[in-house]
Protein backbone atom coordinates (compact mmCIF):
# COMPACT_ATOMS: atom_id res chain seq x y z
CA UNK A 1 0.00 0.00 0.00
CA UNK A 2 2.69 2.47 0.98
CA UNK A 3 4.52 1.84 -2.28
CA UNK A 4 1.71 3.37 -4.36
CA UNK A 5 1.72 6.66 -2.51
CA UNK A 6 3.80 8.83 -4.85
CA UNK A 7 3.75 12.51 -5.76
CA UNK A 8 1.45 12.04 -8.77
CA UNK A 9 -1.21 10.48 -6.58
CA UNK A 10 -0.76 13.03 -3.81
CA UNK A 11 -1.32 15.86 -6.29
CA UNK A 12 -4.51 14.33 -7.67
CA UNK A 13 -7.39 16.18 -5.91
CA UNK A 14 -9.69 13.19 -6.35
CA UNK A 15 -7.30 10.94 -4.46
CA UNK A 16 -5.56 13.28 -2.02
CA UNK A 17 -8.08 12.72 0.80
CA UNK A 18 -7.92 8.96 0.39
CA UNK A 19 -4.11 9.03 0.42
CA UNK A 20 -4.11 11.10 3.61
CA UNK A 21 -6.35 8.54 5.30
CA UNK A 22 -4.12 5.68 4.13
CA UNK A 23 -1.03 7.45 5.43
CA UNK A 24 -2.67 7.96 8.83
CA UNK A 25 -3.68 4.30 8.99
CA UNK A 26 -0.17 3.12 8.11
CA UNK A 27 1.43 5.59 10.51
CA UNK A 28 -0.75 4.38 13.38
CA UNK A 29 -0.09 0.77 12.45
CA UNK A 30 3.68 1.33 12.31
CA UNK A 31 3.69 2.95 15.74
CA UNK A 32 1.80 -0.01 17.18
CA UNK A 33 4.15 -2.44 15.41
CA UNK A 34 7.12 -0.68 17.01
CA UNK A 35 5.50 -1.19 20.43
CA UNK A 36 5.06 -4.90 19.73
CA UNK A 37 8.65 -5.24 18.53
CA UNK A 38 9.88 -3.40 21.63
CA UNK A 39 7.94 -5.83 23.83
CA UNK A 40 9.57 -8.78 22.07
CA UNK A 41 12.96 -7.07 22.46
CA UNK A 42 12.43 -6.60 26.19
CA UNK A 43 11.92 -10.36 26.51
CA UNK A 44 14.76 -11.19 24.07
CA UNK A 45 12.33 -12.91 21.70
CA UNK A 46 13.06 -12.93 17.96
CA UNK A 47 9.90 -12.68 15.86
CA UNK A 48 9.41 -13.89 12.29
CA UNK A 49 6.50 -12.90 10.02
CA UNK A 50 5.54 -15.74 7.64
CA UNK A 51 3.79 -14.64 4.42
CA UNK A 52 2.59 -16.49 1.32
CA UNK A 53 -0.42 -17.52 -0.74
CA UNK A 54 -2.92 -19.89 0.91
CA UNK A 55 -1.78 -23.50 0.94
CA UNK A 56 1.92 -22.88 0.38
CA UNK A 57 2.92 -24.92 3.43
CA UNK A 58 3.55 -22.38 6.21
CA UNK A 59 1.69 -24.38 8.85
CA UNK A 60 3.30 -27.66 7.79
CA UNK A 61 6.70 -25.99 8.03
CA UNK A 62 5.89 -24.88 11.58
CA UNK A 63 4.81 -28.42 12.48
CA UNK A 64 8.15 -29.73 11.23
CA UNK A 65 10.07 -26.98 13.02
CA UNK A 66 8.35 -28.06 16.24
CA UNK A 67 10.27 -31.33 16.01
CA UNK A 68 13.67 -29.87 15.15
CA UNK A 69 14.11 -26.18 15.97
CA UNK A 70 16.44 -25.85 19.00
CA UNK A 71 14.36 -23.01 20.45
CA UNK A 72 11.10 -22.90 22.33
CA UNK A 73 8.63 -20.94 20.23
CA UNK A 74 5.07 -19.65 20.09
CA UNK A 75 2.85 -19.00 17.09
CA UNK A 76 0.28 -16.29 16.34
CA UNK A 77 -2.01 -17.56 13.59
CA UNK A 78 -4.03 -15.41 11.19
CA UNK A 79 -6.96 -16.68 9.13
CA UNK A 80 -10.29 -15.30 7.98
CA UNK A 81 -12.18 -18.08 9.76
CA UNK A 82 -11.62 -21.30 11.80
CA UNK A 83 -8.92 -22.22 14.30
CA UNK A 84 -7.63 -25.21 12.36
CA UNK A 85 -4.07 -24.01 11.93
CA UNK A 86 -3.74 -23.05 15.59
CA UNK A 87 -5.09 -26.46 16.59
CA UNK A 88 -2.54 -28.17 14.36
CA UNK A 89 0.25 -26.25 16.08
CA UNK A 90 -1.12 -26.99 19.56
CA UNK A 91 -1.22 -30.67 18.68
CA UNK A 92 2.57 -30.44 18.34
CA UNK A 93 2.80 -29.10 21.90
CA UNK A 94 3.41 -25.51 20.77
CA UNK A 95 1.57 -22.50 22.20
CA UNK A 96 -0.62 -20.90 19.54
CA UNK A 97 -3.11 -18.02 19.44
CA UNK A 98 -5.67 -17.81 16.63
CA UNK A 99 -6.63 -14.43 15.17
CA UNK A 100 -9.74 -14.53 12.96
CA UNK A 101 -9.77 -11.54 10.63
CA UNK A 102 -13.26 -11.94 9.12
CA UNK A 103 -13.05 -10.15 5.78
CA UNK A 104 -9.57 -8.70 6.26
CA UNK A 105 -6.99 -10.22 3.90
CA UNK A 106 -4.01 -9.56 6.19
CA UNK A 107 -2.92 -9.15 9.77
CA UNK A 108 -1.95 -5.74 11.08
CA UNK A 109 -0.29 -4.61 14.29
CA UNK A 110 -3.62 -3.88 15.96
CA UNK A 111 -4.75 -7.46 15.45
CA UNK A 112 -1.44 -8.91 16.65
CA UNK A 113 -1.65 -6.73 19.75
CA UNK A 114 -4.73 -8.74 20.81
CA UNK A 115 -2.48 -11.78 21.23
CA UNK A 116 0.06 -9.99 23.42
CA UNK A 117 -1.71 -10.39 26.80
CA UNK A 118 -1.80 -14.16 26.26
CA UNK A 119 1.68 -14.59 24.78
CA UNK A 120 4.02 -16.77 26.93
CA UNK A 121 6.91 -14.30 26.97
CA UNK A 122 8.80 -16.08 29.75
CA UNK A 123 8.62 -19.49 28.12
CA UNK A 124 9.75 -18.94 24.52
CA UNK A 125 12.77 -17.62 22.65
CA UNK A 126 11.25 -17.26 19.18
CA UNK A 127 7.84 -16.16 17.88
CA UNK A 128 6.27 -16.83 14.51
CA UNK A 129 3.38 -14.80 13.10
CA UNK A 130 1.68 -16.85 10.38
CA UNK A 131 -0.02 -14.18 8.31
CA UNK A 132 -3.22 -14.60 6.31
CA UNK A 133 -2.61 -16.42 3.03
CA UNK A 134 -2.25 -13.59 0.49
CA UNK A 135 0.64 -12.31 -1.64
CA UNK A 136 -0.61 -8.70 -1.70
CA UNK A 137 -1.91 -7.00 1.45
CA UNK A 138 0.31 -8.57 4.15
CA UNK A 139 3.40 -7.01 2.56
CA UNK A 140 2.15 -3.50 3.35
CA UNK A 141 1.51 -3.91 7.08
CA UNK A 142 4.22 -4.08 9.72
CA UNK A 143 3.08 -6.58 12.37
CA UNK A 144 5.95 -6.06 14.82
CA UNK A 145 8.23 -8.85 13.59
CA UNK A 146 11.99 -8.56 13.20
CA UNK A 147 12.26 -10.60 9.99
CA UNK A 148 10.03 -11.61 7.07
CA UNK A 149 9.86 -15.13 5.67
CA UNK A 150 8.13 -15.37 2.28
CA UNK A 151 6.98 -18.74 0.94
CA UNK A 152 6.03 -19.64 -2.63
CA UNK A 153 5.07 -23.17 -3.66
CA UNK A 154 6.04 -24.92 -6.88
CA UNK A 155 2.39 -25.42 -8.03
CA UNK A 156 1.87 -21.63 -7.94
CA UNK A 157 4.46 -21.09 -10.69
CA UNK A 158 7.76 -19.22 -10.70
CA UNK A 159 6.08 -16.12 -12.19
CA UNK A 160 4.52 -15.22 -8.84
CA UNK A 161 7.77 -13.62 -7.73
CA UNK A 162 7.69 -11.09 -10.58
CA UNK A 163 3.92 -10.59 -10.34
CA UNK A 164 3.98 -9.72 -6.63
CA UNK A 165 7.21 -7.71 -6.25
CA UNK A 166 6.22 -5.78 -3.11
CA UNK A 167 6.01 -9.01 -1.14
CA UNK A 168 9.34 -10.35 -2.32
CA UNK A 169 11.14 -7.05 -1.77
CA UNK A 170 10.20 -7.40 1.89
CA UNK A 171 11.61 -10.94 2.15
CA UNK A 172 14.57 -11.69 4.41
CA UNK A 173 14.39 -15.27 3.14
CA UNK A 174 12.43 -16.87 0.27
CA UNK A 175 11.33 -20.47 0.78
CA UNK A 176 10.26 -22.43 -2.30
CA UNK A 177 8.00 -25.17 -0.93
CA UNK A 178 6.74 -28.43 -2.40
CA UNK A 179 10.08 -28.78 -4.15
CA UNK A 180 9.36 -32.48 -4.68
CA UNK A 181 6.73 -31.48 -7.28
CA UNK A 182 9.05 -29.49 -9.54
CA UNK A 183 9.08 -32.25 -12.19
CA UNK A 184 5.29 -32.01 -12.54
CA UNK A 185 4.94 -28.24 -12.93
CA UNK A 186 6.43 -25.59 -15.19
CA UNK A 187 8.54 -24.08 -12.41
CA UNK A 188 12.05 -22.93 -13.27
CA UNK A 189 14.06 -22.96 -10.03
CA UNK A 190 16.96 -20.92 -11.42
CA UNK A 191 14.62 -18.29 -12.83
CA UNK A 192 12.79 -18.06 -9.50
CA UNK A 193 16.04 -17.53 -7.61
CA UNK A 194 17.22 -14.96 -10.15
CA UNK A 195 13.95 -13.02 -9.96
CA UNK A 196 13.93 -13.09 -6.16
CA UNK A 197 17.44 -11.66 -6.06
CA UNK A 198 16.61 -8.97 -8.61
CA UNK A 199 13.98 -7.73 -6.19
CA UNK A 200 16.04 -8.31 -3.02
CA UNK A 201 19.76 -8.61 -3.84
CA UNK A 202 21.46 -11.43 -1.96
CA UNK A 203 18.28 -12.79 -0.37
CA UNK A 204 18.69 -16.42 0.77
CA UNK A 205 16.51 -18.86 -1.19
CA UNK A 206 15.78 -22.33 0.20
CA UNK A 207 14.14 -25.27 -1.56
CA UNK A 208 11.92 -27.10 0.92
CA UNK A 209 10.33 -30.53 0.79
CA UNK A 210 8.15 -30.83 3.89
CA UNK A 211 7.52 -34.52 3.24
CA UNK A 212 11.17 -35.51 3.53
CA UNK A 213 12.43 -32.52 5.51
CA UNK A 214 14.96 -31.64 2.82
CA UNK A 215 15.76 -27.94 3.15
CA UNK A 216 14.53 -27.65 6.74
CA UNK A 217 18.05 -27.66 8.17
CA UNK A 218 18.89 -24.66 5.98
CA UNK A 219 15.87 -22.79 7.35
CA UNK A 220 16.85 -23.70 10.91
CA UNK A 221 20.40 -22.44 10.34
CA UNK A 222 19.00 -19.19 8.95
CA UNK A 223 16.71 -18.78 11.97
CA UNK A 224 19.67 -19.41 14.31
CA UNK A 225 21.72 -16.82 12.43
CA UNK A 226 18.94 -14.22 12.63
CA UNK A 227 18.34 -15.02 16.29
CA UNK A 228 22.02 -14.39 17.05
CA UNK A 229 21.96 -11.24 14.92
CA UNK A 230 18.92 -9.96 16.82
CA UNK A 231 20.42 -10.67 20.25
CA UNK A 232 23.67 -8.93 19.27
CA UNK A 233 21.71 -5.88 18.16
CA UNK A 234 20.07 -5.71 21.59
CA UNK A 235 23.49 -5.75 23.29
CA UNK A 236 24.54 -2.74 21.23
CA UNK A 237 21.51 -0.64 22.12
Amino acid sequence: MAEIINEDIKNNPQLSHKVTVIEKILSKNNAMADEIRKTFDEHKITCFNMMSSPGSGKTTTLENLADRLPYKFGVIEGDLETSRDAERIRNKGIWSFQLQTGRACHLDAGMVKHAMPEFPFDDVEVAFIENVGNLVCPASYDVGAHYNMVFVSVPEGDDKIEKYPVMFRKADIVVITKADMVDYFDFDIERAIENARKLKPGVPVVLLNNKTGEGLDEIIEWIKQKREEHLNSLKNQ
